[in-house]
């Protein structure tokens, strides 16, 4: 006598049960498990489309603040540097005040950095729980701080000796600089691309050691060729110290401090700045150059209310240059960050013809034609390695994962 139990658990999965019919409970499991199979794909189908659709649109707000934080490094960069060369143009004599306002202009920063800050605290904390201790911290804060204030002294230095526009040209090697100190500090590896890059802005900026100093004249002044070696010798120094700053900084957020959000982007800046400025104020102070302040206000060729608005604009300026900085090397790198501003290269020089009325002679011109070559060269190689990152991330079979997805599922 045949009996028949039904069972009911859902819509979908709701059947009958012969108990005398052994094939047709075969056949409605076979049915049952296509139907459950048709089910799992049409889910999972969804996933890696979706997953593809955030993860171009992550892609192109990756590269929006790319973009944002290069504009910052390049407009405020060149502005802030036109405006420094202009404090000595017009009656600036103190090379220690033209070091401060590179670093001493954080604390505009201080309101945006409090009301921002803690909004980060529970998710920093939460995704690296292993923190650096806080002599650590101290101890990267203070060595970064005083190289930082190091090269900002020896830039200044340079562009109280040189021209703008010899002086910007001499900056590019800071990208040969930072790629020597990335591949022992952050693993660099070079290809040829950016081989060709070093080499010739290597060669770019040694060409100017040939530059005829008597025909080379800024607005206000004949440089002597002792003083054109001690600007030469000092910004090639301060492109030095500013590849290894870049790279020590990148070492920092990787192998110590290992996260790069937000507060502790604005940790590295502001207390490194704070030890920085200290420095330079010791630094004011110590060589009496502070004394000669007052007179040298009011003996400002344009006045006293231009002099403090240069010297304000000038703090402002680099501070958002430095915020532009440390946004490219948590975005790429700091040989990126330093490829991006060298961009300079080409619009200082242009500037300071209009408004210095610098002279471009031949090796100028051939310096900033091999430096522009080798910066693109540098940003050809980021493309082919943003193209191969695409290529390995699209590779996968689709299928795969969603099988993969609908069985998590």
């Amino acid at each position: 006598m045949e009996e028949a139990q039904e069972v009911q658990h859902s819509p979908e999965t709701c059947f009958t049960i012969h108990m005398g019919d052994p094939q047709e409970v075969h056949l409605s499991k076979i049915a049952n498990g296509v139907k459950e199979t048709h089910f799992l794909e049409d889910n999972s189908f969804h996933g890696p489309m979706n997953e593809s659709t955030m993860s171009r649109k992550r892609m192109y707000y990756r590269w929006f603040r790319i973009a944002i934080h290069s504009a910052l490094v390049l407009v405020c960069g060149s502005a802030a540097l036109l405006l420094g060369r202009l404090y000595y143009e017009k009656g600036g004599k103190s090379k220690w005040m033209g070091t401060l306002v590179q670093l001493g202009g954080f604390p505009i920063l201080l309101p945006y950095y409090f009301i921002s800050a803690p909004k980060n605290l529970a998710t920093n904390n939460s995704i690296h729980p292993n923190q650096p201790s806080a002599s650590m911290l101290a101890f990267v804060y203070v060595s970064i701080g005083l190289l930082l204030a190091l090269g900002c002294y020896l830039y200044s230095v340079g562009l109280w000796y040189l021209p703008v526009s010899t002086y910007s040209l001499i900056c590019s090697s800071q990208l040969a600089f930072n790629a020597f100190f990335s591949y022992f500090l952050n693993s660099l590896k070079f290809t040829p691309y950016i081989v060709n890059s070093l080499v010739l802005l290597t060669i770019s900026s040694t060409l100017l050691v040939f530059q005829n100093e008597s025909s080379d004249d800024s607005q206000s002044s004949q440089i002597s060729k002792k003083k054109y070696v001690i600007g030469f010798i000092c910004t090639v120094a301060a492109s030095a110290g500013y590849g290894l700053w870049l790279s020590l900084t990148q070492l920092v957020f990787k192998k110590v401090i290992k996260k790069e959000t937000f507060k502790v982007v604005m940790d590295m800046m502001i207390y490194t700045f704070l030890v920085g400025t200290c420095a330079i104020i010791v630094g004011l102070f110590a060589s009496g150059e502070w004394k000669g302040l007052k007179n040298e206000m009011n003996e400002y060729e344009t006045g006293k209310a231009s002099y403090v608005l240069n010297l304000t604009f000038t703090a402002i300026l680099w501070q958002l240059f430095t915020i532009g900085c440390l946004g490219l090397i948590r975005e790429v790198s700091s040989l990126f960050c330093n490829a991006i501003t060298v961009l300079r290269v080409p619009l200082v020089p242009m500037l300071a013809v209009i408004i210095f009325h610098d002279k471009m002679h031949g090796i100028k011109v051939i310096s900033m034609m091999l430096a522009i070559w080798g910066i693109i060269s540098y940003l050809y190689q980021q493309y082919i390695d943003d193209t191969k990152s695409k290529t390995i991330n699209t590779s996968h079979d689709p299928k795969a994962s969603a099988s993969v997805d609908g069985v998590h599922k």
